[in-house]
């Protein structure tokens, strides 16, 4: 009769671990996906804006020498020595279209210093014990103010890691930790020299 009560509950107790686990998993590619999509909109931000400003240099392009033409044809018809003194404003005209346009265009952004994924290896390397994905995004806003680092990046940069094998995921109750193979290893030697330690010693 006791196990016939206790087989159902074992039963419901394997679903909801079932189930909290396939929820986590959503979650995290939720994560996933959403930070994909803001990085392809981030770039297609980009490209429009770039569009926009090539349309202008080749609308400018374009109005210098339709205007050079209309000059030709006014000094043809008056045959007086005025076109020439036009002719040196339609270039100063034309260089200042065309500086306008250069100082319009946004300066490159600047790839110089090491990227996300770098400083997290770097970091994760310098940690003797695991850290979670929130300790290492204010460690790493910390060291770099000047760069916007989200949570939610550092998660999918950690988890890339993780893949490549030059990270190793943990799980402490309900929370997630990474740390590099060799702290793992430093970390279990420390617990074991800790245990042996602890041990008493035989007596003859």
């Amino acid at each position: 009769m006791s196990d016939a009560l206790t087989t159902p509950t074992g039963l419901e107790s394997q679903y909801a671990t079932q189930l909290a686990t396939d929820l986590e998993r959503n979650a995290t590619e939720q994560e996933r996906i959403g930070t994909e999509v803001q990085s392809l909109q981030e770039q297609l931000r980009g490209l429009q804006h770039d569009r926009e400003l090539l349309l202008k240099m080749q609308q400018l392009l374009d109005d210098g020498p339709s205007g050079a033409v209309r000059q030709a044809g006014a000094s043809r018809t008056a045959r007086v020595p005025a076109p020439r003194e036009s002719a040196p404003r339609a270039k100063r005209t034309v260089r200042k279209k065309a500086a306008a346009a250069a100082k319009a265009k946004p300066q490159p952004k600047s790839t110089e210093g090491p990227t996300l994924i770098e400083l997290v290896r770097t970091h994760l390397g310098q940690q003797a014990e695991p850290r979670s994905a929130a300790e290492v995004t204010t460690a790493l806003t910390q060291g770099h103010p000047d760069r916007t680092i989200k949570t939610t990046v550092v998660r999918t940069t950690l988890e890339k890691l993780v893949a490549k094998g030059q990270a190793q995921r943990t799980r402490q109750k309900n929370s997630v930790f990474y740390s590099t193979p060799d702290a793992t290893e430093q970390a279990e030697k420390s617990d074991e020299g800790a245990a042996a330690a602890e041990k008493p010693e035989s007596k003859d």
